[in-house]
């Protein structure tokens, strides 16, 4: 199993994902080595094009949390320019995990699993994908030495029995030859990455955000030009009227690169999202093979729908107000229960 350091701990979020919600004790302030940078696992000067994400847990299936890790790592791909392929979710199931991985890992450039990676029995994820892989799991003494610099003051440390303990340190029995990359100074889990391609992170959303955007130096992601970009047209009008326009207008695109979609607003109008790559300012048009820019065709469609090129955060707002509308409980036991249902996030398994 391979490690590094260059400056990286566990943060308040992820060591309070194994402890008891009555502690109020506040985690002393530490600092851990943060690992260097690994050699590209895909070669040198390739760069991951495509990604899958694999969201593990039974919490997921049978609705009790919200998965929110998919969207941010669907975020996190368009940002950086990697086509994001597929999402599966699955159950903590060895069988299911074990085929998935290994399929996964065959077709694509990067994968990420999220969730089962914490201390209890229906945590198999680090051990379903040994299994996947051929290693056997063994402790990272790094790990386990950060997990206890974090918790040697918490009330409960003192009190714990073996069974405890080894629970405790099940969070560090990794497969064996995994990389162990600690990506943030104050994050004592580490990214364990399998087979160079397949990254192992926890499922409480905000650590795995955290965890995911810290992970970036780490991965050779594409090149800043080659990433897409996305531009937003929002019309009043009903989607069947600009229907026909928007089906000629994906045809005439395609050979271009361009993306055409329409997602409707409930009672207010249409989004037409365009996403490409467009060219470098400098770039010959000739030798560019006469692609078409973007923001041409953005005033294009603005004139054909009748609409408005938006902001991300006039969408946002846009689609936010029309949420009541579209998620109004009906009863009054309807709005207790979106109540006190609302926020399953933090409740979702390490």
């Amino acid at each position: 199993m391979s490690t590094g350091s260059r400056s990286s701990s566990p943060s308040a979020a992820s060591s309070s994902a194994a402890i008891p919600a009555s502690s109020t004790i506040t985690p002393p302030k530490v600092t851990f080595p943060v690992s260097p940078i690994p050699p590209n696992p895909l070669g040198e000067g390739r760069s991951i094009r495509n990604a899958a994400a694999l969201i593990i847990g039974d919490e997921i299936l049978n609705g009790k949390t919200l998965d929110r890790n998919s969207h941010c790592f669907a975020q996190y791909c368009f940002e950086h320019g990697i086509d994001l392929k597929r999402i599966e979710v699955i159950a903590d199931d060895e069988s299911e995990i074990i085929e998935a991985s290994r399929r996964l890992v065959e077709r694509y450039d990067f994968v990420i699993t999220s969730g089962g990676i914490g201390p209890t029995h229906d945590d198999i994820t680090y051990e379903s994908l040994a299994k996947a892989f051929n290693q056997k799991l063994v402790h990272h003494d790094e790990t386990i030495r950060r997990m206890k610099e974090l918790n040697k003051n918490r009330k409960w440390i003192g009190t714990q029995n073996a069974e405890q303990r080894a629970a405790t340190n099940r969070m560090a029995l990794f497969p064996e030859n995994a990389e162990v990359i600690f990506v943030g100074e104050d994050i004592w889990v580490p990214v364990v990455r399998l087979e160079g391609k397949l990254c192992i992170f926890p499922g409480i959303p905000a650590l795995f955000q955290k965890m995911l955007h810290s992970l970036t130096p780490f991965i050779p992601l594409p090149p800043a030009h080659e990433r897409p970009l996305r531009i937003q047209i929002f019309t009043e009008r009903p989607e069947s009227m600009i229907a026909p326009y928007l089906t000629a207008l994906q045809e005439r695109l395609k050979p271009h690169g361009i993306q055409v979609g329409s997602y409707p607003v409930l009672y207010k109008g249409v989004f037409v999202s365009l996403i490409g790559r467009d060219l470098n300012p400098n770039t010959d048009l000739q030798k560019a093979g006469g692609k078409i820019w973007l923001a041409e065709v953005a005033k294009e469609v603005e004139e054909e729908i009748g609409g408005k090129v938006t902001s991300e955060e006039e969408v946002a707002a846009q689609k936010r107000d029309s949420a009541p509308l579209e998620a109004t409980p009906s009863t009054a036991k309807d709005a207790e229960t979106a109540e006190n249902t609302s926020a399953p996030t933090e409740k979702a398994k390490f």
